[in-house]
């Protein structure tokens, strides 16, 4: 019998009403505005309310780096949180919102897999409460502010070759990436070149997910620094008067959506930044609410730990205040034998290669080395599949436990919170021991310094390169003191390195910087390495042509 899809599952699902979902937590009604039966906004202030109780335990979950075979890291989350209540512990489990432009792509939905779901799946993978399209909005607003200003008399002679803000669009489409406007004649504005991003890449939705209020809100969307003058000058967002309007625009997207997972465990789903060119976590406002809401909240970092984990810990973590407890390093046998140079079509099915997967393991041990340079606990998670042999099992288990590490295997995609209860105990033992958890570099160091500990600290590098437009704009980011900002480094989540087709744990090579942006409302600057690109494109068979929506409304083909 073959096991059910993940719609299926879902719609087998008893969902409780979302008001007694929030009666659970303690959230009064007028905190509460409901989008229907199952899903609702919370208002933000509630925070401010809650701001004397005492914080629960932060548990983030991470990943070994992402590969076509899967990890589950988002399954883990929501297993993890489930199984904690199962055990007795009242968890809130806290994730990014799905862009429509995976969905359509590659990746397809977000909301978890199998018996380890957020519900309701469908409107979660799709326009869900309209979050990102408001980031889009506000986002699209300051593009067009800019062109009016440059076409009625451009008062702050911002030079038209010299624009940084580009348009935005939530959907994968590469034929955006570097367009013209203005044509068509004097009423259409000025001609210049121009270009899209995805929205899970705007500054905007960075700055949503990172500002604790609609007062902070408002001071980072006027520093956005938009362009710069003829004299060489920056424009910034606040100029053009674009923070208020903008501001009105996200009045709702601001507050945490509350939703459930398919074993009625309460869960915030809200922001969805990606973690390859942003950082890649959850909003701050929705995370905190958790922590004032239960005792014990697992929240998720997007792609590999070199990515998301590293930015929460690093940028994150500093920037709201958090103290996270521990972290789960989510690993699939399948993943660490493509690591190690297995087929993907073997790796999937199964074929039991113990010299591949000795090989690739060492993805895994660099990993933890990585996470405990942070001074946390790590427990990994080995997310179990039926095609796993007891050969691989153990030789796994034995290799993170002769690293002084927990493990645990995971089947919370089969068997919901019930498949997650080892790993539950394992958390909660290294929760007891505490932690002593401090970032790996100062936001003050110098930018270079700051570069070089990543490269050769986290990704493994022998030495760091910059071309040319990087150096110039080195210089440019020196003269503005944009170099003491904390890092974000975008480059590609398929491996390590710069490169995506280094598999495995590549070291001594060199990591190129190949340019920077500056995102200085959201409070850090971009180093971009690699070809990375802020507008993926979607594949020759998309996802796309797997969706429809019946008569009666049934939506098939998510997942």
């Amino acid at each position: 019998m073959a096991f059910p899809s993940d719609i299926e599952i879902a719609r087998q699902a008893k969902l409780k009403e979302i008001a007694e979902i929030a009666d659970s937590l303690g959230i009064p009604k007028d905190s509460l505005k409901p989008y229907g039966w199952h899903m609702a906004k919370v208002d933000h202030n509630l925070l401010n309310k809650l701001k004397d109780k005492e914080d629960g335990k932060l548990v983030l979950v991470t990943a070994i780096t992402p590969t076509p075979a899967g990890e589950g890291k988002t399954t883990t989350s929501i297993g993890l949180s489930m199984a904690l209540n199962k055990l007795g512990k009242k968890s809130i489990v806290a994730l990014r919102e799905p862009s429509l432009g995976p969905v359509m792509g590659v990746k397809g939905g977000a909301a978890g897999g199998g018996y380890s779901q957020v519900l309701p799946m469908e409107e979660i993978n799709l326009h869900f409460t309209g979050d990102i399209h408001a980031v889009a909005a506000a986002h699209n607003l300051l593009s067009a502010m800019i062109d009016a200003h440059i076409k009625f008399g451009n008062k702050l002679n911002i030079d038209p070759t010299r624009v940084f803000w580009k348009r935005t669009v939530d959907m994968n489409d590469r034929a955006l990436r570097q367009i013209v406007i203005g044509l068509g004649g004097r009423g259409n504005g000025e001609p210049r070149e121009d270009g899209f991003i995805i929205t899970a890449a705007s500054e905007v939705m960075a700055i949503l997910c990172l500002a604790s209020g609609i007062k902070d809100l408002k001071e980072r969307l006027s520093s956005i620094v938009i362009a710069r003058k003829r004299n060489g000058e920056l424009v910034r967002a606040g100029d053009l008067k674009a923070q208020n309007a903008m501001a009105l625009l996200l009045k709702d997207a601001i507050n945490p959506n509350l939703v459930q997972t398919i074993e009625n465990t309460p869960a915030f789903v809200h922001g969805g930044p990606f973690a390859n060119i942003a950082h890649g976590t959850n909003s701050i406002i929705a995370t905190k609410l958790a922590l004032k809401l239960a005792p014990y909240v697992v929240t998720e970092a997007g792609f590999g730990a070199d990515l998301g984990a590293e930015k929460f810990l690093d940028f994150v973590s500093p920037t709201a205040g958090f103290k996270p407890s521990a972290v789960v390093l989510v690993a699939t046998i399948r993943a660490l034998k493509y690591h190690g140079g297995q087929k993907l079509e073997d790796a999937k099915a199964g074929v039991e290669d113990l010299q591949a997967l000795e090989k690739g393991i060492e993805n895994l041990k660099v990993h933890i080395e990585n996470l405990l340079k942070f001074k946390i606990p790590v427990v990994v998670a080995l997310n179990r599949f039926l095609t796993d042999t007891d050969r691989e099992i153990e030789f796994v288990m034995n290799f993170v436990e002769k690293m002084g590490v927990k493990i645990a295997l995971n089947e919370a995609f089969a068997k919901g919170g019930e498949g997650a209860e080892e790993l539950a105990k394992k958390v909660l033992e290294e929760l007891e021991k505490g932690a002593v958890y401090e970032p790996i570099y100062r936001w003050d160091m110098p930018i270079e310094e700051k570069i070089e500990i990543l490269a050769k600290e986290i990704y493994r590098a022998g030495k760091v390169e910059y071309t040319s437009a990087a150096k110039s704009k080195l210089k440019f980011l020196k003269k503005y003191g944009f170099d003491k900002l904390p890092l974000i480094m975008a480059k590609t989540q398929a491996s390590l390195t710069d490169d995506p087709k280094k598999l495995g744990a590549p070291q001594g090579y060199t990591f190129t910087i190949r340019d920077f942006e500056i995102s200085a409302g959201a409070g850090f600057v971009v180093a971009l390495a690699g070809d990375i690109l802020r507008m993926p494109g979607l594949p020759k068979v998309p996802n796309a042509t797997k969706l429809d929506i019946l008569e009666d409304g049934t939506i098939i083909g998510l997942s």
